[in-house]
């Protein structure tokens, strides 16, 4: 049973070098659109009795996640023998419970829409709550951003380096990677009064002199990256930098970033840039995801893609 790997329009930069580190070309696909917008993917040769994988991240525009949700139903109509989702990042993973009256939960509903498309299987990389996992009733593999971030941290070299969290959310994935660099952990408490704006902020931990790398699964406008960075450095650290998987880097995110006390903000390339800046270095997970297809096809385990942090 062979493998087909297919991408969406949106993440075609990223399906082609996953592709190029499985060893296999992309299958080809069309679209067609109708002068009112409409969409129409096209699988441009025969997927039937293959394994498939198709590639797509659900990034705004909404667009992409239709286009997503078409290119499953095209596979499965076509007789594939499964389909796997590759999904980088996961969008709409933000709203994964009711916190406040009459709204809805969009991640499950994402999940719904993807079993309902014919999806087999889905693959992500650092969903914003390990408990989206199970909102799927079909296999989900979680994939750690810890395994491109470690190497990278180590090649660094840093003699004090400790670990922030920039928000109470985010304590188990800091503390995962201090606990596997034996350093210590530094928390910074925010309140917000409405989304994307930090009304205030306080540390927890004594960061004198040291090395700070904050972790957080993804940026978006940059605000409370930027503002914990300042933080860290106000109370005496050395450095700080900071690694986030998904780079959504919304509203005015770049200049928030650049203007920054960061020496560095490091991101993998789950989501494109919209543009570069010296400031924010950026690592690939296509080697990744092409080894997590190659076990997956194989049906051998994924474990050994998890640094045990």
């Amino acid at each position: 049973m062979a493998v087909k790997i297919l991408s969406g329009s949106a993440t075609i930069y990223l399906a082609q070098r996953i592709a190029h580190a499985y060893g296999e070309p992309l299958t080809k696909v069309q679209y067609q659109r109708f002068s009112d917008g409409e969409m129409s993917p096209f699988i441009g040769e025969s997927v039937r009795g293959h394994e498939v994988f198709i590639i797509q991240s659900t990034f705004a525009p909404a667009d992409n996640l239709l286009e997503l949700l078409l290119m499953v139903d095209a596979a499965r109509r076509a007789s594939a023998s499964s389909v796997n989702v590759l999904i980088p990042y996961f969008g709409y993973a933000r709203q994964d419970r009711k916190d406040k009256p009459r709204v809805s939960i969009a991640a499950k509903l994402i999940a719904n829409l993807l079993s309902a498309a014919g999806a087999s299987r889905i693959m992500a990389c650092d969903l914003h709550a390990d408990q989206i996992q199970g909102f799927f009733d079909i296999p989900v593999d979680h994939l750690d951003g810890a395994y491109i971030f470690v190497p990278y941290l180590k090649s660094l070299g840093l003699s004090d380096i400790m670990f922030a969290s920039p928000d109470v959310g985010g304590i188990k994935r800091a503390r995962s990677f201090a606990k596997y660099f034996d350093a210590e952990l530094a928390v910074c408490d925010k309140y917000r009064k409405e989304a994307n704006k930090v009304s205030s902020m306080r540390l927890i931990g004594e960061v004198e002199g040291k090395d700070v790398v904050l972790v957080d699964d993804l940026v978006d406008t940059g605000g409370t990256i930027c503002k914990a960075a300042a933080l860290l450095k106000e109370k005496g650290a050395k450095s700080v930098r900071a690694v986030c998987t998904h780079a959504v880097l919304s509203g005015n995110a770049y200049e928030n970033i650049q203007e920054s006390v960061l020496e560095e903000l490091v991101v993998t390339d789950t989501i494109p840039l919209k543009k570069h800046l010296s400031k924010i270095k950026v690592l690939t997970v296509s080697d990744l995801f092409a080894k997590a297809i190659r076990k997956i096809h194989d049906h051998e385990s994924i474990s050994s893609l998890f640094i045990q942090l």
